[in-house]
């Protein structure tokens, strides 16, 4: 059992934007008014012909440079190593892992024993080739999951994506005779959300035809799914809004206690919780911004908001423990098992048998305390941790077992993957990841940079241990800054390859927006303070330049989904500052995210530009409409997936047209067809697609007649 603070984590992930036009315009006169919409039609033929021609233009520039080929080889090889930690989980007597390398390129879904498990070459048996299936039936299925049954674990139902997008097909499938299940539980494509009951019932959120999905295009009902009968006889539980996110139904098991839940996202982060117990709904007393677990008898409850009972305050990003009949019962006197600091966070908790794993930042680095619930109350214990680093959490077996995998890695480490026992500070190493590159030359700073209000950014860099502060080192600066996601150390091929074996330095900066430092820091950047984040962002540029790290030749930005709206302001708000950017998957036209697929589930983070006073502050930042004909732009490069259903790829085909149109020649694009929002579906395609990225930056800061080179 995970138990996460309340996040993104209850979609999907990530980011998006859209809306109006012209507030004083109708919706035809918007059309009218953005001669680029056209290519939001993601098959039409005359955009996939637009699409095409850009990408071999930018392949062909960047596939000529001399150290491509090299690169996209090396940055595969490491990819497909066989000697990478192949990730377990057990379910019954096995342990189970989804594998991709040279031979596996969709994948294989297998499983061994932990005595073989602990070999240095463990002999696995295969459950499901994913190569082969996509063969046999003809389709580019990318492995999206399982959902199994507990405590059997003898059947699970698969998500099977074609070509990466979320949208997914679920079909039953028996572990014991490794095939689908004839008459089983199947859904068409679609978002789903679907869990096991019991052994013979589901719940079911997905599309079951017209007025069934939200504006955002996930489920708005949920519904209890009886084998043996049609999808349309199933009994609805709950039904949201049209202007809901989404609902869905799980059920909890620790311990022998059994709950069932039905959520109702009411917002992106606005959830209404109900225990759906003989057979009727009982909405459960939590904030909306909150998230929900069970320990056993006790209830878990995470906040993202502050909780005032009588007189007493919960600060929001707390972890908060209850006996849960005696809350029921009308008892509010919670066991407070995480309370955040200035520069402390919540991001996560783990149950083993009879131990909570609280997993928290500590100025952005990882700390574990171990709490154990004994003879009704709850005793603590500091885990000792290895790095410095980030660290991973899975229990071994929450039911049986305080054993659990810990694992751990930074910038320069790779990752080490551990068996740890709750109660001690005791682990056997099972398996360490290969370095991919030597990591001897280079070393780790914290620094932090001020902000134009004030506030203290803290970021990281990764620079050769001789680098000299002469600002001509080559940088690349990388950043998120929001829906509560923090960026915290981890080890990377493809940055060791691609960029700091080449000379240059990596910098990740942690504005605000993200969860470094908990629901205060994600929301002083949310909605009418986004401008906040961006600032952040430009500063930590800045702190680059003013230390002579580098200078605004020599530095590049890249980011993704919302990073690659972080990259698209910094290109149009800080030319000056930069003379490279990448952004990927990336939310641009503010004015219609809000319309082009899950964009509507945003609307909590960035606001609704459909209204005057909240478009008013979108529009200060929104880079497409905020592009303009007689800038110099640093050199950009958008990268996108036709098969990304969650942020629209007419984002950055809009974007790259209207710049090209007005007569920017430095704006490079590529669009790869499959890989849904992660942007590519192997590890063929993410090895072209690092190579494509690293190879573009790194010709921008190098080439001293690429500068600024817009017309």
């Amino acid at each position: 059992m995970k138990l996460n603070p309340p996040s993104i984590a209850t979609l999907s992930v990530i980011v998006a934007l859209l809306s109006a036009a012209n507030l004083a315009h109708s919706t035809d006169q918007q059309n009218t008014a953005d001669p680029y919409q056209w290519l939001e039609q993601v098959t039409d033929s005359k955009a996939l012909d637009w699409v095409k021609g850009r990408n071999a233009i930018t392949r062909a520039e960047l596939e000529q440079e001399p150290d491509f080929l090299t690169l996209r080889s090396q940055i595969q090889a490491a990819l497909d190593s066989k000697e990478k930690i192949p990730v377990i989980g057990k379910m019954g007597e096995y342990f189970y892992n989804f594998w991709q390398d040279g031979d596996h390129q969709r994948g294989v879904w297998r499983r061994t024993s932990l005595e073989e498990y602990r070999k240095e070459h463990p002999k696995w048996e295969t459950v499901l080739d994913l190569d082969e299936l996509a063969k046999t039936e003809k389709e580019n299925w990318v492995f999206k999951g399982s959902a199994c049954r507990e405590p059997d674990y003898d059947r699970c139902l698969l998500q099977l994506s074609r070509g990466g997008a979320d949208a997914v097909v679920v079909r039953e499938f028996d572990l014991t005779s490794k095939q689908f299940v004839k008459g089983g539980f199947v859904l068409p494509e679609a978002k789903s959300n679907i869990e096991w009951r019991d052994k013979n019932s589901v719940f079911v959120a997905t599309d079951f035809g017209a007025g069934s999905k939200t504006d955002s295009g996930y489920a708005r009902i949920v519904k209890l799914w009886q084998r043996g009968t049609p999808l349309s006889q199933a009994q609805t539980l709950l039904e949201g809004k049209k202007t809901d996110i989404s609902v869905s139904g799980s059920s909890s098991n620790h311990l022998g206690v059994h709950h069932e839940i039905i959520q109702r996202g009411v917002g992106f982060f606005d959830t209404e919780y109900y225990l759906y117990d003989d057979a009727k709904l009982d909405k459960l007393d939590v904030p909306g911004k909150a998230g929900i677990s069970f320990f056993g008898s006790q209830f878990m409850v995470t906040l993202r908001e502050p909780w005032v009972i009588k007189d007493v305050t919960y600060p929001a990003g707390a972890l908060l423990a209850i006996d849960f009949d005696a809350y029921k019962k009308g008892a509010r006197n919670f066991t407070t098992l995480f309370a955040p600091t200035e520069r402390t966070s919540l991001t996560g908790a783990t149950a083993t048998k009879n131990y909570l794993l609280v997993e928290a930042l500590d100025n952005v680095k990882s700390s574990m305390t171990e709490w154990k619930f004994v003879d009704g109350k709850w005793a603590s214990r500091t885990v000792h941790l290895p790095t410095i680093g980030s660290i991973g959490v899975t229990a071994l077996d929450d039911e049986h077992s305080d054993g659990y995998f810990l694992s751990y890695s930074d910038y320069l480490t790779p990752s080490t993957y551990m068996l740890a026992q709750a109660g001690n500070d005791e682990r056997e190493v099972l398996k360490t990841a290969p370095a991919f590159f030597d990591a001897s030359p280079y070393q780790t700073e914290q620094k932090q940079a001020t902000s134009k209000d004030g506030t203290k950014v803290p970021y990281f860099i990764i620079h050769r241990k001789d680098m000299k502060l002469d600002g001509q080192n080559p940088t690349l600066l990388y950043g998120y800054g929001g829906f509560q996601i923090s960026l915290t150390p981890s080890y990377s091929a493809g940055i060791g390859l691609g960029w700091l074996q080449k000379g240059g330095a990596y910098v990740v900066a942690n504005i605000r927006g993200g969860g470094e430092f908990g629901p205060a820091w994600h929301e002083a950047a949310m909605k009418e303070n986004r401008q906040k984040a961006y600032d952040d962002f430009a500063a930590v540029a800045q702190d680059l330049i003013a230390t002579n790290v580098t200078n605004p030749k020599r530095l590049g930005t890249q980011g993704g989904s919302n990073g690659g709206l972080l990259a698209g302001v910094m290109l149009t708000q800080h030319p000056e500052l930069f003379n490279a950017v990448i952004s990927q998957v990336p939310l641009l036209d503010m004015q219609r995210f809000n319309k082009l697929l899950a964009g509507a589930s945003w609307m909590g983070e960035y606001g609704n530009p459909d209204v005057p006073a909240e478009w008013a502050y979108i529009s200060k930042y929104s880079p497409y409409q905020n592009v303009k004909t007689d800038v110099a732009y640093p050199n950009v490069l958008f990268i996108t997936s036709t098969r990304d259903d969650r942020v629209h790829p007419g984002h950055a085909r809009k974007m790259a047209a209207k710049m090209i149109e007005q007569g920017h020649k430095n704006v490079r694009y590529y669009e790869n067809i499959e890989g849904g929002h992660g942007g590519a579906a192997n590890n063929a395609q993410r090895a072209d697609m690092n190579a494509l990225q690293y190879t573009f930056m790194w010709k921008m800061l190098q080439a001293t007649d690429s500068l600024h080179a817009v017309k």
